[in-house]
């Protein structure tokens, strides 16, 4: 029972929530028990190879052994593989040419860039992707710099990101729920920190998401958050990040403008909280070594309040 436990997660091929990742669950299985079939009829072969009484043994052809075991059960066993993965590949790209909801998502050393189109205005995010559930979703996929590739085990297969293309993938998750996601190439010294988290939502909290998603950021509500976007601007975070209504950068960093709905810092390597957003602030390069984001390490406290409230305000 300890075992099986093993197998539920947010993150694990072993617990599918769509009919994609179902689809390859079941392959997955069939392959297993089809494996384990083999491997107990060599075994039993071996055994009685090994121990039958020499004279009783009967003579076998090699060619018929040849025949048999060499070439007619490959055909056999691949010919119905194939047959299986022809139908299910129909599983993965169901929902492909009429989907419900389409959205860009763009590979950086070591985050996630969205992008939802449609509805006279992108809507910006990071390394946070929210769906409907029940519905089919066109995930588009490309990257800026080396090749990645995108998995989440519990709603589809793999879907390399490489430069220069643009590929597809179809997510659909059967229920409301968070489901992890990862880079699953190997694209650096941060590959292992490159997560991202899918969250599936009623349709109508979905629509609710996105429209506050819509929104530009926050005007401040008192003076010390103003304080703090000002010090933001002064602090030269908006050259890198984007806040819809501040200001706009050249994207070389994610989007902020609603930074503080998020559930992960620095591509699910951290909790959102405010210790969390300074130390991210401070010492990024302690968080993540190798990223493109200097740490900070000569704003006084003060500073660091200031911004950390002012992103803590952008819901």
């Amino acid at each position: 029972m300890s075992s099986l436990a093993g197998c539920r997660g947010v993150q694990s091929t072993l617990w599918p929530q769509g009919p994609a990742a179902q689809a390859i669950s079941d392959i997955g299985w069939v392959m297993f028990a089809g494996a384990a079939v083999i491997l107990l009829l060599v075994m039993a072969l071996a055994l009685y190879a090994i121990f039958r009484i020499p004279e009783k043994r009967l003579p076998v052809s090699a060619n018929a052994l040849i025949a048999v075991g060499g070439v007619g059960l490959p055909v056999v066993t691949l010919t119905a593989l194939l047959i299986y993965g022809v139908i299910a590949m129909g599983y993965l790209r169901a929902g492909a040419d009429d989907p419900d909801v389409q959205i860009e998502v763009i590979g950086n050393q070591w985050w996630w860039d969205v992008h939802y189109r449609g509805g006279g205005q992108t809507v910006a995010t990071a390394n946070e992707i929210h769906i409907p559930a029940g519905v089919p979703v066109k995930i588009s996929v490309r990257t800026r710099d080396v090749i990645h590739s995108f998995w989440v085990p519990n709603l589809a297969g793999k879907i390399d990101l490489i430069p220069g293309r643009i590929n597809h993938i179809v997510l659909q998750a059967d229920r409301p729920g968070m489901f992890r996601g990862q880079c699953a190439e190997f694209c650096g010294a941060q590959h292992a920190r490159m997560a991202f988290v899918v969250i599936a939502e009623p349709a109508d909290v979905y629509a609710a998401w996105l429209a506050r998603q819509r929104q530009p950021a926050a005007t401040p509500a008192n003076a010390a958050i103003a304080r703090g976007r000002d010090a933001f601007s002064a602090s030269g975070c908006m050259v890198c990040h984007t806040v819809r209504g501040v200001g706009v950068a050249q994207q070389a960093g994610p989007d902020l403008t609603h930074v503080a709905s998020r559930k992960y810092l620095a591509a699910g390597t951290l909790e959102n909280n405010r210790a969390n957003l300074i130390e991210v602030i401070a010492r990024s390069q302690t968080v993540k070594p190798g990223n493109r984001m200097p740490s900070y390490p000569d704003l006084d406290k003060k500073s660091l309040d200031a911004i950390a409230s002012y992103l803590e305000s952008l819901q």
